[in-house]
């Protein structure tokens, strides 16, 4: 990242509240379920699939982590009884991961308890390394109890072609990223050609042992790298698919549905919006500058 996409990065926390809003509306769904379900039925006109993530994370009481566990129920009813090609995405921290073992485990539980009753995909999502190894303990624990239940896995960890091994024992459905949160250099690497070679090379290691893998990525390069993968092991669209953020590059994502490629969109929504939307203005400084340029009452900027 430059010097400027730096400073421009930084002013985002002084940009008004009405701004971020109106770029949140492309990442995100909505506040309410009735948005979400929208926005889906849209999305499967398309071809694609969804899953569905309820905003909030790093909940600090434990009436907040049961608040979210019980909206997620009810996401689940609702997924039911629409007919729509949707999982649910789940965010550990939401329902207590930062607070106790035992609260996450009992509110996790019950969410994949319905979701198996109603015939629905949970996958655990990776926050930051504090989080990592509890992740995984939980994801492990919770598919040999209840079956489909996957989790995240993040290319910029060191940790993570190696964390593969536990999940492919299990046969886990993976969901390959890159990876979004700022960590250290002894932990993550921070060279985006390495990243890139990491998130291919555990793309590969996954697949061929024959796991199912959601590949997490707008980058091209790791798309070109999974697909070549796809062709020099002969594989069919049931085993893998692709995974795009609501809201980034719809081209990319028509492309891949029409050539006959499974895709899943990430559809978040909930009353959360300005931290979510904040995060994906930082991952993305040429977005940034836009809204930077708005709030300055300057034009749409040409870098």
């Amino acid at each position: 990242m430059s010097l400027f996409d730096r400073l421009v990065v930084a002013s985002i926390p002084v940009i008004p509240r009405a701004i971020v809003h109106r770029v949140a509306r492309r990442y995100v769904a909505g506040e309410t379920l009735d948005d979400a379900i929208s926005a889906a039925r849209t999305l499967a006109g398309e071809g694609a699939m969804i899953t569905f993530d309820i905003l909030g994370e790093s909940v600090t009481r434990a009436e907040q982590t049961e608040a979210a566990r019980d909206e997620y129920l009810r996401l689940l009813s609702a997924i039911a009884k629409s007919g729509l090609p949707v999982n649910v995405s789940v965010k550990p921290t939401a329902v207590g991961l930062s607070i106790d073992q035992d609260l996450v485990r009992r509110n996790l539980a019950a969410i994949c308890r319905r979701a198996v009753e109603a015939g629905i995909f949970v996958r655990l999502d990776m926050e930051d390394s504090p989080h990592t190894e509890g992740t995984l303990r939980l994801s492990l624990d919770l598919v040999a109890e209840f079956g489909g239940v996957g989790v995240a896995l993040q290319a910029y960890l060191r940790r993570s072609l190696a964390d593969l091994d536990r999940l492919i024992r299990a046969k886990m459905n993976v969901r390959i990223c890159k990876g979004i949160y700022r960590e250290r250099r002894e932990i993550a690497y921070k060279d985006p050609d390495v990243i890139v070679r990491n998130f291919a090379a555990m793309v590969e290691k996954h697949i061929s042992a024959g796991c199912y893998a959601a590949i997490a990525t707008h980058d091209e390069r790791c798309i070109q790298l999974a697909l070549a993968t796809i062709d020099r092991l002969k594989l069919g669209p049931d085993a893998y698919e692709f995974q795009m953020l609501l809201g980034v590059d719809p081209l990319l994502r028509r492309i891949l549905i029409g050539a006959g490629h499974r895709l899943r969109v990430y559809v978040p929504y909930g009353r959360d919006w300005y931290a979510y939307s904040t995060r994906r203005l930082k991952e993305n400084p040429a977005i940034a500058r836009h809204v930077v340029n708005a709030t300055l009452g300057l034009g749409p900027s040409t870098t």
